[in-house]
């Protein structure tokens, strides 16, 4: 080998921009069960047991079946946005005041269990 150094260096800037550009597991960790939680208590009254948007609170526009493909084919982060914005135009408020964004990425994660 010609220049040790060089590879030396080019080795651990790879190490370093692998290391620092993967998030830490315990940030991105998702908790479904702490999600129900917060569904059951925030939640369920307007979109129903399942999501399907049967709640007993019955608004126009209806509220958001869950489970529906038009919901399904967003992205995570599209959905996440609709729960910490609100929905203009809708009864969906913006959560963002009430729950932090870790509660929120729960909420979604236990909503992406129901049954399709």
């Amino acid at each position: 080998m010609k220049c040790p150094s060089l590879y030396v260096l080019c080795v651990l800037t790879t190490v370093y921009c692998l290391v620092t550009s993967t998030p830490s597991l315990a940030a991105n960790e998702r908790n479904p069960a702490r999600g129900k939680k917060l569904y059951e208590k925030y939640c369920l009254a307007c979109h129903g047991p399942q999501g399907r948007g049967d709640g007993a609170v019955q608004v126009a526009p209806p509220v958001a079946d869950l489970t529906s493909s038009d919901v399904l084919l967003k992205s995570d982060s599209r959905l996440l946005k609709s729960i910490h914005e609100g929905r203009p135009n809708t009864a969906m408020d913006a959560w963002k005041s009430k729950l932090s964004d870790e509660a929120i990425r729960d909420v979604l994660a236990y909503v992406l269990t129901f049954p399709r």
